[in-house]
């Protein structure tokens, strides 16, 4: 008999929490790094909420509560997404979630069977793709288009579907590439899924990033075009936008209360209950007045940071980046980098296990980590399947101007640095 049920290992992890250990062992071996693969904003969570919860806890709001989430935040939630998207949301249909991963996964093991297929964005946030092998679904990768800035036409989009077809998430802002969807674009992909899509399949849309939008647009739902409120889940939560990472305060908005309530269930069953002196402090959030002064000032800085660091990246030589629309991140092309440093011929060339483990620009994530103490995220960290030949970082927004830029000169230098990528490649202190 095993000790591991055969499932436990088709679920993958967040790469971004692999990279720590060798950010650690670097720091404690050689220096500070320069970390530009975190994503979490770098700004306090706003006096006004942080005092809210201070004072649920002076009034010992620390008990079990309703494990749908505490009635007071639901109809807040849905006056919010009712009011922002055109909709009549009713409470009974939010569920709230510690954080926003959990009914990432939840939506796959409620609605997919084995050898349903979920169509994902690729590259995107790397737990679609995680949960799919956990629940035997099939991946279905919808490949964002560097050239349209990481979006993708409804002939992709419809190109993939199936009978077999179950879920469909879209992440507009996206993480990683910045990515937001024109109104005109998300009414084509609408047209595509009520054409192509029974009435049971489900759009989860992911819009974690819905309030770090720049140059003056605003977010755009596709729960809010004709025919597609009965199809979609509203994914949404507070720690992008309030800077609140470790609050663990997400939710979803169902098509129906049936299904609100048998997340419900899954939450019984997997969490009890969301903390209640958080949820009332994500209800004051929602409707306090100083909320909105407060995400506009740190998405003014998210847009400054943003407009130097794209102009600085795209005067690297070998590297090429488009303007990101959302989100604090940006997705720089570095195909001609990992050709000039001979990382695809060394990809190429390793045996079969040890290149499945990596790509030429996971090398150049570890070279830089390494030799020059920055740390970013490669493409592959985003989605594996269909990431062949897509050589791209990730790097997050979420530092001071003056560490981002010091980390562009130090990206700039491990392009520049050679004879550093021999001595990398001949040790691999990245695998010691």
């Amino acid at each position: 008999m095993k000790l591991y049920a055969e499932r436990t290992f088709r679920i993958d992890t967040e790469n971004a929490f692999k990279v720590g250990p060798h950010i650690d062992r670097v720091e404690e071996e050689i220096g500070a790094v320069v970390k530009l693969n975190l994503g979490e904003p770098d700004f306090p969570v706003p006096r006004h909420i942080k005092d809210e919860i201070k004072r649920q806890l002076d009034l010992d709001n620390t008990h079990y509560c309703d494990p749908k989430g505490l009635i007071t935040l639901r109809q807040a939630i849905a006056k919010q997404v009712g009011e922002t998207r055109g909709l009549k949301v009713s409470a009974e249909r939010v569920v709230v979630f510690p954080g926003g991963k959990p009914s990432i996964g939840l939506v796959q093991q409620v609605y997919c069977s084995p050898g349903n297929e979920v169509i994902y964005p690729s590259p995107g946030f790397p737990i679609y793709e995680s949960f799919i092998h956990y629940v035997e679904g099939v991946p279905v990768p919808l490949h964002l288009d560097e050239s349209s800035n990481f979006t993708f036409t409804p002939e992709q989009l419809s190109q993939l579907i199936t009978p077999r077809t179950k879920l469909i998430y879209l992440n507009f802002p996206s993480n990683p590439t910045g990515g937001v969807a024109s109104p005109e674009q998300l009414e084509a992909i609408a047209a595509v899924i009520r054409d192509r899509c029974p009435l049971e399949v489900r759009v989860y849309s992911d819009e974690i990033y819905e309030n770090i939008i720049f140059d003056g647009n605003i977010h755009h739902s596709i729960a809010s075009l004709p025919g597609m409120e009965s199809r979609t889940i509203i994914a949404s939560g507070f720690s992008k936008t309030y800077a609140w990472t470790g609050g663990r305060i997400g939710y979803a908005v169902f098509p129906t209360e049936e299904e609100a309530d048998v997340f419900k269930n899954m939450n019984i069953n997997y969490f009890s209950c969301v903390p209640p002196y958080n949820q009332e402090a994500a209800r004051v959030a929602l409707e306090s007045p100083l909320s909105l002064p407060a995400v506009s000032r740190m998405v003014e800085t998210f847009q400054k940071r943003r407009d130097v660091i794209w102009e600085k990246l795209n005067r690297v030589e070998g590297i090429t980046c488009q303007k990101p629309g959302g989100a604090f991140y940006l997705f720089p092309n570095i195909s001609a980098v990992c050709e000039s440093l001979g990382l695809i011929d060394h990809h190429r060339r390793m045996n079969a296990s040890d290149r499945e483990e990596t790509s030429p620009a996971g090398l150049f994530q570890m070279f830089a980590l390494y030799h020059h103490h920055v740390a970013v995220l490669a493409r592959r960290s985003f989605g594996r399947f269909g990431s062949e030949g897509k050589h791209y970082i990730r790097l997050s927004t979420a530092s001071d101007l003056e560490v981002l830029e010091d980390g562009v000169r130090r990206l700039n230098a491990a392009v520049e640095d050679r004879e550093g990528v021999k001595q990398f490649l001949a040790v691999r202190p990245d695998i010691r």
